[in-house]
């Protein structure tokens, strides 16, 4: 049955080459279905690739079934993101990884005991507040594939309009979906590519007998996610089926409007739907968390259990699950933002330009490319052991007075100043708190220094490639036009860059005119020639599709190529006016999110760590003076509330020192988090994304800086001010 199949098949391709000029034109090669596993190891990350084998060794281990919903769930979600396990896998891993944690402590736990000879009471909360951490995290790790299909939704969601854009730019001038679509996902780049090969593949492994079935199959995992996206591609379909040249041109038009105005209502909802959200992360996950701060030192006092113990409870909360939920939960609002089309990826477009990624030191003829990761460990290690004095003050002896106090502070359990050769707790001085700044300082400026030297160059090529894109449909009409006039294309590159000299685009077009007439290169080779070619220059996804349209239409004749052009310029336009619109609408949330960023975080977490070390500075006075009375043989009467002895004990207060390096690190990761937040809500640019970051560390982390070393000296003087007696 297959070998009629394949005769009669090979009977009417046959025929069609006879009648239908130009058929082979960038059909699909043979081994472009077959390289989909090749295309999807290279599409997914090192990342996705390790969670895939740990799922399927865990599968092996446990094989634990999940829910039948839950089953379903995971197993939608693991399609769509590509994924090489099963949902027993994914359910497996989070028991799994359960049953190591607990096992693992129970294990500390046991040999504490063998060691010690007692049961660690601190081992033993710390272990039940692990437990109860684990038990929380089980269904967030069985999600896990849920998270990377909604990460995955949202990339591919940044990719459609520009994939519309491709196939009816394509199917203008050669009415054939499957050409279509594999020059869309040629020029999309991932993740939107690897799905449209994904459709190649399951026609050649038979799932399909044909493109539009594996199609209408994709496409049915989208209804309940971007229903103009299925719908477009239905128009698309549809004009396949028209026999009037007019209405079939009309129906791609039409299809790319239901796009774009569907991306226009979602991104209208989005935007009215988005202030509550990021209100609520400002507030529970920023504000509040910081301001909870303030009494921390009092109540840790109060409570019961050594400060160590509340250290690290403090750490894990504030320096892993706090930023873990805050990144989680923007990153969740942010998965049903709909926007015109994605960013160019510059690496991609061109593997060239990573050289940029690194400082380049010349000897000679030969050049040095060395890693600004280097230069970011040398910045943090020398504010790192600044930080570190206090603890290198200890262990010499060194302290002294400084307004009035101890400047490290270093306390006996008894609340005694500390002396040689007595374990003391600490450092409890302003002196400490001063000099523990520097850590988060250097954290930030250490990252700053990366971000900024890895992304400075490649900042400004993305900045010229932008001004490109935003007047290339201009560019791009005049040239149709001229060439419509009847002027040969090589010839109409170097009018249209005389008439813009100056711009981008007239440096564009006229590198192009250079290579055709100085090197005689043809148009395909001035632009693309992987040596002197003009786009990789201008590595743009939207200018490079462009042109290849231009390369294509050029082989029917110079009236499609004007078509053609002046298609795209109108595309380009409206895609432009939409992104624009989408930009207003969402300013004032941007604005919130920058001022976040800038100001409000380091003030805040400034002020509070000054209001901190005050309360450390009148706790360690009580203490002292509690132990004077003590001493003398005085009862010692604060309000009416006796024998105080018992409540400010020295081991149980919370050192500012460590609860500064919790802040000051707190705050590096929120301002990175919200920069990175805010820069998918503007753009998604990755470049753009870690550029910004590292401007935004210079200035919070100085501002904090600043704001908690001058709030710490005036909350001591006033400390040290007040009257106890």
């Amino acid at each position: 049955m297959d070998e009629e199949i394949q005769r009669i098949l090979d009977k009417y391709k046959g025929k069609i080459k006879e009648n239908v000029e130009n058929i082979q034109d960038y059909s699909p090669k043979e081994t472009f279905s077959q390289d989909y596993k090749k295309f999807r190891k290279e599409a997914l990350t090192k990342r996705l690739t390790a969670y895939e084998s740990l799922c399927n060794g865990s599968e092996r281990i446990l094989n634990i079934q999940p829910k039948e919903k839950d089953y379903i769930q995971l197993q939608k979600a693991i399609e769509a993101s590509h994924l090489n396990l099963t949902p027993i896998g994914a359910y497996s891993f989070s028991i799994f990884t359960a049953l190591i944690i607990f096992m693992l402590m129970i294990f500390i736990n046991l040999i504490s005991y063998l060691l010690i000879g007692t049961i660690n009471t601190n081992l033993i909360l710390l272990m039940l507040f692990i437990l109860l951490i684990i038990i929380l995290a089980v269904k967030p790790l069985t999600n896990i594939p849920k998270y990377i299909a909604s990460s995955w939704r949202l990339k591919v969601s940044n990719q459609m309009v520009l994939c519309i854009l491709y196939i009816v730019m394509y199917m203008r001038h050669t009415s054939n979906l499957e050409n279509a679509i594999k020059f869309a996902s040629e020029h999309i780049g991932p993740p939107l590519s690897l799905d449209l090969r994904k459709i190649f593949w399951d026609v050649e492994t038979r799932k399909f007998q044909s493109i539009k079935e594996s199609l209408d199959n994709y496409l049915e995992s989208w209804r309940d996610y971007s229903l103009e996206f299925v719908e477009s591609f239905h128009l698309i379909e549809g004009s396949l089926m028209e026999a009037s040249e007019d209405r079939r041109i009309s129906l791609l038009e039409k299809s790319l409007d239901v796009i774009l105005n569907g991306t226009f209502e979602k991104m209208l909802h989005f935007s009215q739907e988005l202030r509550n959200p990021i209100t609520i992360l400002n507030m529970l996950g920023i504000i509040l968390p910081i301001l909870g701060l303030v009494i921390l030192p009092l109540i840790g006092s109060l409570l019961g259990g050594s400060g160590t113990t509340k250290i690290i409870i403090i750490f894990a909360l504030y320096n892993i699950i706090l930023p873990v939920a805050v990144y989680l939960f923007g990153m969740n609002v942010l998965s049903k933002k709909p926007t015109g089309y994605a960013e160019t990826n510059l690496i991609e477009q061109n593997p060239e330009l990573k050289k940029y990624k690194k400082i380049r030191v010349k000897f000679g003829s030969e050049e040095l490319y060395i890693n600004p990761i280097l230069i970011s460990i040398f910045i943090f290690l020398i504010f790192m052991i600044i930080s570190l004095l206090p603890i290198i003050f200890y262990t010499l002896q060194i302290d002294f007075n400084f307004l009035g106090v101890s400047f490290l502070d270093f306390r006996q359990e008894n609340g005694a100043l500390c002396q040689p050769n007595m374990v003391c707790y600490g450092p409890f001085g302003p002196g400490s708190v001063m000099l523990s700044l520097f850590f988060p300082l250097g954290l930030a400026l250490s990252i700053a220094t990366y971000y900024s030297i890895r992304n400075k160059k490649l900042m400004k090529i993305t900045e010229e490639t932008r001004k490109l894109e935003r007047e290339f449909a201009g560019s791009l009409f005049q040239l149709g036009n001229r060439i419509g006039d009847g002027i040969p294309v090589e010839l109409a590159f170097s009018d249209v860059s005389k008439n813009m000299r100056g711009t981008p685009t007239g440096r564009f077009f006229e590198i192009v005119s250079n290579n055709i007439q100085k090197l005689g290169a043809s148009v395909k080779r001035a632009i693309f020639d992987p040596t002197s070619g003009a786009i990789w220059r201008y590595p743009s996804n939207i200018i490079e599709s462009s042109m290849k349209i231009l390369i294509e239409s050029s082989k029917k004749g110079p009236d499609i190529v004007s078509k053609s052009l002046t298609s795209i310029s109108t595309y380009l336009d409206r895609i432009h006016q939409v992104n624009e619109r989408l930009k207003d609408l969402l300013s004032e949330t941007l604005s919130s999110m920058k001022s976040q960023i800038a100001f409000l975080t380091p003030v805040i977490a400034g002020i509070v760590v000054g209001l901190s070390t005050m309360i450390v500075t009148i706790l360690g006075r009580l203490s002292t003076l509690l132990l004077e009375s003590s001493t003398q043989g005085q009862e010692l009467s604060l309000g009416g509330v006796e024998a105080l002895t018992g409540l400010f004990e020295i081991p149980n207060i919370i050192p500012v020192y460590f609860l500064q390096l919790i802040i000051g690190i707190y705050v590096v990761q929120v301002v990175i988090i919200l920069s990175f937040l805010s820069n998918n809500i503007e753009s998604g640019n990755k470049v753009s994304g870690e550029y910004n970051a590292g401007k935004n560390l210079y200035a919070s982390s100085i501002l904090y800086f600043i704001v908690s070393f001058i709030v710490t000296l005036i909350f001591t003087l006033l400390a040290t001010n007040i009257k106890i007696g």
